[in-house]
């Protein structure tokens, strides 16, 4: 994808706003991220910015509860929200013709929703998130191993020792003082980039951006978050848990530079190479030649404020076999790198990656939100591919060699009950 003009205005109360036309169909997506998530939160009220991506949905000053999902809906919207370490992300997509009303809800509920907040609203929402948490970590197979791997991998109070799904204890707590409390901490105009991306015309849509959202008080600005960075894992920290699974599990966690850096585009680009898919070193040790392991995988989560981290998951039998096997295939990524057609696939993958994330004016005004939330710099998320191919070999191999060292990372493994 070529780079495309970009038009940005902040107001006046500090809302971030970036604009980009695609006039290939009539549609227009909105993305509002606020510069909040898990890693903001305080001790004790874990789950929190969660609970308010549920809760901005119960009504504002001028929406009653459940009207903003019939309005989108009687639209023709698609719209959601996610909640994640470092950021919490509304969006829409319209057809061009409603623009202006999911401009409006936005709007009502950025400057208005302490106006519906209530106890039933939260103890209904808290419910649902609790509900979630249980079909999702508690209740499932393996569902609650990136918990395990989070604790393991970060010290305890570090911003990421924590998931964004909060604990049920800390969730039973939250008050609704602790929630108008957090809405005038973060969800300021100031702590917010909208990304408007589809049919529309820069002018008239930043015209509109301004009418509704214009009016707005600026609120107090938001405090500094704790100091994320670390550096790479120097040990291995293990735990092993006894559960009702279909096969004995193992995961795995490393620190990862953060991203914004050279280093983590080498970095991710090693993981691609080790564990990416069936043409991975890993897949093809572990599942075709030694026959240890039914699936492996190996991702990337990509944090800004502090490190990133590389997930690890293998199946099969003997978890001590898969971690000798990695630990062996570490040592040797290590001392010699990729080769050169590993390192042009892993870069024609990551090419592939940022198409199919910004292929729709959904997807890519998702990513002007996170490249302008997290660098100041929307235009950046264009750059993805010449940053990849800018890596070299020796960049992986010198990535590899620090972060992904053998017998230094955090590790969960499962077994049933005998």
């Amino acid at each position: 994808m070529a780079e495309r003009p970009l038009h940005e205005h902040t107001l006046g109360n500090g809302l971030r706003v970036v604009v980009c036309e695609d006039h290939v169909v009539p549609l227009a997506a909105v993305n509002l991220w606020y510069a909040v998530g898990s890693r903001h939160e305080q001790p004790g009220r874990t789950g929190l910015a969660h609970l308010f991506e549920h809760l901005m949905f119960q009504g504002s000053g001028n929406v009653a509860e459940g009207e903003h999902a019939a309005l989108m809906e009687s639209a023709g919207a698609t719209f959601n929200a996610t909640t994640s370490f470092e950021r919490t992300n509304y969006f829409e997509t319209v057809p061009v013709s409603h623009l202006e009303l999911a401009l409006w809800l936005e709007a009502d509920r950025m400057g208005t929703l302490p106006a519906a907040l209530t106890q039933a609203n939260l103890d209904n929402q808290r419910d649902v998130v609790k509900n979630e948490r249980r079909q999702r970590y508690d209740n499932v197979p393996y569902g609650d191993a990136f918990e395990h791997l989070c604790a393991l991998t970060f010290p305890a109070g570090h911003p990421y020792a924590h998931t964004p799904i909060g604990s049920m204890e800390d969730l039973d707590a939250t008050t609704l003082d602790d929630c108008r409390d957090f809405f005038a901490t973060w969800y300021a105009p100031g702590n917010a980039v909208l990304s408007i991306v589809g049919d529309v015309d820069p002018d008239e849509t930043l015209a509109a951006v301004e009418r509704f959202f214009g009016p707005l008080p600026a609120g107090a600005s938001a405090p500094p978050a704790a100091d994320g960075h670390l550096g790479p894992i120097t040990e291995l920290s293990t735990r092993h848990v006894t559960a009702d699974v279909p096969s004995p599990g193992y995961f795995g966690m490393f620190r990862l530079p953060p991203d914004g850096t050279s280093d983590l585009e080498a970095a991710e680009l090693a993981a691609e190479i080790l564990g990416g898919g069936t043409g991975s070193r890993l897949y093809d040790r572990l599942v075709r030649r030694d026959e240890i392991a039914t699936e492996l995988g190996v991702s990337v989560i990509r944090f800004a404020s502090g490190p990133s981290a590389a997930l690890v998951e293998a199946m099969g039998p003997d978890t001590n076999a898969i971690a000798a096997a990695i630990d062996e295939e570490l040592t040797a990524f290590a001392a010699s790198g990729p080769d050169d057609d590993e390192a042009a696939r892993a870069v024609a993958l990551a090419e592939r990656g940022f198409l199919e994330r910004t292929e729709t004016v959904t997807g890519l005004a998702n990513s002007l939100s996170q490249q302008a939330t997290q660098f100041g710099e929307p235009a950046r998320v264009f750059s993805a591919p010449a940053r990849a191919a800018a890596v070299t070999s020796a960049d992986i191999k010198n990535v590899a060699a620090r972060w992904l060292s053998p017998g230094a990372r955090a590790v969960v493994t499962y077994g049933a009950a005998e």
